[in-house]
């Protein structure tokens, strides 16, 4: 079928044949009423009308305003060859949008990545020799000039170990932290997806798994230097992650990423970080898979900060504690802007 036709295949089934309550059916919803479609139902077609005939640079402008946000840190992977196109082309970007260097193939398929890596100019071997090492980081900092990341991120199953005398053990210790060390970059993890239990939802088929922690407090202690942004997929990782990032001032746990970045899970893990972090966590990121989704995500997590907040304070005024704007004002600047670009030194 052809995206329209797929489209209307979805939105029958979704929309027409079932009512819209999940997370995600809601929220295109509310990306619709936010472009002004009034009350009540509306068709595709009437949903397509209002977003047609708007420029891309004015489209752009118009999901960010409404979204209430200023910059997003985009997921750009240097091993997609359209998406690699791109940057050797030199494309202009937007000043809103910022990189960051996803690297799951060099991490998760070795393999995979010196076959590309190789047809790419670089002599790299499946064993990590040190001439294979010095390519690899040759390479990588041919992306680190060339897009200017944020930060150095993968996600990964419950299969990370550290340390390793493996591959994956090598990268990190020879090319990747002492990369981001040389260039004040984070490193950040994403731990917990298990990828393609149904192959043939292809990447649809992902689920979730629970991993130990341990692996986080092993970097962190051996790697002072290095800092880790790290979230979790699984909802019974969260309080131990929480508890890490007590223990380590280079670790800062960060969002709610995909199957817990629900309404009810977001609360719960954002009122479990305050108990036990006070303001000093990243609440939310994104997780938006296209622009439109900034519009429902983050007013969904503000109104979860909102709620949040509302009851610590609650309980300072219980206690003859005085709140004032200036105090709400700080706190707010630094969960949702302040506490990141420090932490990445912007």
């Amino acid at each position: 079928m052809t995206k329209p036709q797929q489209a209307e295949v979805v939105w029958r089934s979704l929309f027409e044949q079932s009512t819209p309550i999940s997370e995600a059916a809601s929220g295109v919803i509310e990306i619709a009423r936010a472009f002004g479609l009034g009350p009540g139902r509306f068709t595709l077609s009437e949903l397509r009308e209002a977003l047609s005939d708007i420029p891309t640079a004015d489209y752009i402008e118009r999901v960010f305003r409404l979204a209430g946000v200023d910059q997003v840190v985009m997921t750009n992977d240097p091993f997609d060859p359209v998406e690699r196109s791109y940057w050797i082309q030199g494309m202009e970007i937007n000043s809103r949008f910022r990189a960051s260097l996803r690297l799951d193939t060099l991490v998760n398929e070795f393999k995979v990545a010196c076959q590309d890596l190789r047809a790419q100019g670089f002599s790299v071997g499946t064993e990590l020799s040190e001439g294979s090492c010095a390519e690899i980081e040759r390479w990588l900092e041919v992306w680190v000039e060339r897009t200017h990341p944020v930060y150095i991120a993968f996600s990964v199953a419950d299969d990370l170990v550290y340390p390793e005398e493996g591959v994956r053990g090598q990268l990190f210790d020879r090319v990747l932290l002492p990369v981001c060390r040389r260039h004040r970059l984070l490193l950040a993890i994403m731990i917990g997806v298990r990828r393609r239990i149904n192959p043939s939802l292809h990447l649809a088929g992902d689920s979730v798994t629970m991993v130990s922690t341990r692996v986080i407090e092993r970097l962190c202690e051996a790697n002072p230097d290095n800092k880790f942004l790290v979230t979790m997929l699984s909802r019974e990782n969260q309080h131990e992650l929480i508890v890490t990032a007590r223990k380590f001032h280079n670790l800062m746990p960060f969002g709610c990423w995909w199957f817990v970045n629900t309404d009810t899970l977001v609360e719960e893990i954002t009122r479990l970080r305050f108990e036990l972090l006070g303001p000093t966590f990243i609440p939310q990121h994104s997780d938006a898979r296209v622009l439109e989704h900034l519009i429902y995500k983050w007013k969904r997590a503000r109104d979860v900060v909102v709620r949040v907040f509302t009851h610590r304070y609650s309980i300072l005024v219980q206690e003859r504690w005085e709140v004032g704007d200036v105090d709400i004002e700080r706190d707010v600047k630094r969960l949702f802007r302040d506490n990141f670009l420090e932490f990445v030194s912007l």
